[in-house]
This record gives structure tokens, sequence and C-alpha cells, in this order.
């Protein structure tokens, strides 16, 4: 596997490998940074602390208790439903786009698109804030009418890399598309 370094709207390092299983099948994958244990240390340092200092003034236990139970919950709703490890793109040129993302937690969302309703790949940008930002996105085709979009399924979008990274995605799956009839 062929991986390289490049970087998400913020900043962070994030590496996309690139797996070339035949000419006509090829899988990308973006990993985010792991999640960081000096981070985790210091929001829960923050919370507790927060709650010792509650405790002080009020000599009440529960603040103790609702403090450890709030940290525990919001690292494990965290891990489970935000934290994103990695997300994969799987083109397989006559029978379509495979999409998956990859949770800190282990659970894993796998979703499809038949080659019969992909329209085209496309890199859309958008205004976010004040800055512009650029999404690899697959055209769905309008079945009543093949010209028209039907809508529109952005890709890598928790971990948001920059433009370097989704031309090189873009031209590998546009070299794969081109050769479907």
């Amino acid at each position: 596997m062929e991986e390289e370094t490049f970087s998400d709207i913020r900043g962070q390092p994030i590496t996309l490998g690139c797996q070339r299983h035949s000419s006509f099948c090829t899988e990308f994958t973006v990993s985010s940074p792991k999640v960081s244990i000096g981070k985790v240390l210091a929001s829960t340092c923050s919370v507790w602390l927060l709650a010792y200092l509650l405790f002080f003034f009020t000599q009440n236990t529960a603040v103790l208790s609702s403090a450890i139970l709030v940290t525990l919950v919001g690292m494990v709703l965290h891990i489970h439903f935000v934290k994103v490890d990695h997300e994969s793109l799987l083109v397989i040129g006559s029978l379509g786009i495979q999409v998956s993302s990859s949770y800190a937690s282990g659970r894993e969302i796998t979703s499809f698109i038949e080659m019969g309703r992909i329209k085209d790949i496309v890199i859309n940008e958008a205004v976010y804030m004040h800055q512009i930002i650029y999404h690899l996105c697959v055209l769905l085709r309008e079945p009543a009418e093949p010209d028209a979009v039907a809508g529109v399924v952005p890709l890598f979008q928790s971990s948001k890399p920059r433009l370097g990274c989704l031309v090189k995605v873009y031209r590998s799956c546009q070299e794969i598309l081109s050769k479907v009839p």
C-alpha cells in the first residue's frame, strides 16, 4: 500500500493510503491521528477540578459522582459517535463505489453506490466560516432524466482533507470511471 501524508482543513496531519487492486479497482484510505491522551487527560482533569471546587463549597457528594459520570459518558459518546479513525473509498469500475467510516470504538458504517447511479465524481468547493474548503463528491444520476443530478454524496466528511489530497483521489477515480462503458 502506498501512503502519503497530507493535512486536513485544520492543519492536522492525515495519511492517504492508496492500494491498487487492479486497473479497475482502487481503495483509498484517509487516516486521522489517534485520540490524544494529553487532551483527554486535560479535559478530564478540568471537569474533575471544577467538581471538586463545587464540592468544597457545597459539601454535596452528588457533585463528584455527577462529574465522574458525565466525564465517562462523554468520553464513550465521543469515541463511539464522533472520533473517526479512518475513512475509505473503494472504487470498482464495473460495480460501483463503497464508502466506509471506522470510528475509534470499532463501529463501522459502510454504504455502497452502484455504478448505474453514478453520474460523475467531482471536487466541490464550499464556503465554511471565513474560508473555502473542498469536498470530493459523487453526483448521483436521476433515473428518469439521465442529464439531471438526483443528489450529491460528499466523501471524506470527517477527515476533511485539503485540495492536494482530494486531487490525487479524484484523478485516480476519473481514470477508473473513464474505463467504464
